[in-house]
């Protein structure tokens, strides 16, 4: 992806993006400074991929860019990314803009650019997640949803002084459309609810009864991203209370967390509530960028460690190199061959 002498820098110059339903943020980090901190609607630089690639070059030369993953990919780099890669990161059929589906031009503008770019895996990719737990299982935290987990580990081993490995916390990401949490053991992530599987967001609905997927009759892409929390008079009882239960689902797989760490979009806004209804310590996630979001200055910390930085420790505690697979691997109601035809891939 780049130069062994480059790699091998005390400080890298990386960037990191974040694509969410509201805005796609931007972190550029060098060591301990900041020199790229931006937030741009997503709306504008997906229709204009060209202006975002600019936005870039101007500050280049990079060591490395973690790109908008999407559902993630088992660390690909830019040059290696195939149309299938492109699907399997969206979920979409081609011509397909719903959901993620819209973000596909930027990735292959980013992958196609000058710029050293890979992309990287969501929770389901995990070595760590024990197959059990990803059986029949897509969204179980998206590539952004890892990023986030990567700088909550990083700012707990900062406060507590202790190596990435000692690290053990539940990270709840309140987004602008869904709510997810991602579990992590000793500095590894271990399970994970996605936004589509997971506790109601403030548009997305959260996993669905399987009764009101027959009854629909065809699920489309839009759907996912619908009949959320703002939709009813009863969504903010609902918001708190399946996010909750996301966390208590979550001990299971991780007993003992020394926190619960709220990230995202309307964290702060139910910091009081989840301190008074939970039994651990509950955090907000802080960062180090003032207008970049929590996902985008961990996948800058995650490029970091790519590159032979400082964040070295945490990327191999992390086991990111380790990731394996696509979010297809794991399904036993429908045929993994059938999925592939859906997104109009090679069976």
């Amino acid at each position: 992806m780049t130069s062994r002498s480059r790699l091998d820098s005390d400080a890298p110059r990386v960037i990191g993006i974040d694509p969410g339903t509201v805005s796609i943020d931007v972190c550029g980090l060098a060591g301990d400074t900041v020199f790229l901190d931006r937030a741009v609607d997503t709306a504008t630089a997906l229709a204009d991929p060209a202006a975002f690639l600019t936005m870039l070059y101007e500050v280049a030369p990079v060591d490395l860019v973690v790109g908008p993953s999407g559902y993630g990919l088992p660390l690909v780099p830019g040059l290696e990314l195939t149309e299938d890669d492109v699907r399997l990161a969206v979920l979409t059929e081609a011509g397909e803009n719903g959901g993620l589906g819209g973000l596909s031009s930027l990735i292959r503008a980013l992958a196609s650019s000058r710029l050293p770019v890979v992309f990287t895996p969501g929770v389901v990719h995990q070595a760590y997640v024990p197959t059990y737990r990803k059986l029949k299982r897509v969204d179980m935290g998206t590539a952004d949803k890892v990023c986030a987990v990567a700088l909550a580990i990083d700012e707990q081993r900062r406060r507590r002084r202790c190596p990435p490995g000692d690290v053990s916390l539940i990270l709840l990401e309140l987004g602008g459309a869904f709510s997810a949490a991602v579990a992590v053991d000793r500095g590894r992530i271990v399970d994970g609810v996605g936004g589509s599987s997971g506790p109601i967001g403030r548009r997305a609905a959260g996993a669905w009864d399987g009764e009101v997927a027959y009854l629909a009759d065809r699920v489309t892409k839009a759907m996912l991203f619908e009949g959320g929390a703002d939709s009813t008079t009863e969504g903010e009882a609902a918001y708190l209370e399946s996010a909750l239960k996301a966390v208590a689902a979550l001990m299971v797989s991780v007993p003992g967390p020394a926190e619960i760490v709220l990230s995202g979009r309307f964290a702060h806004d139910y910091l009081h509530a989840f301190s008074a209804r939970l039994s651990r310590p509950v955090r907000l996630l802080q960062g180090f960028a003032s207008v970049a979001k929590h996902a985008a200055q961990g996948a800058a910390l995650i490029a970091n460690g790519l590159a032979g930085g400082g964040a070295r420790p945490l990327v191999d505690t992390l086991g990111l190199r380790d990731a394996r697979g696509s979010a297809l691997d794991y399904l036993t109601v429908i045929p993994r061959d059938a999925a592939r035809r859906r997104l109009g891939l090679v069976a």
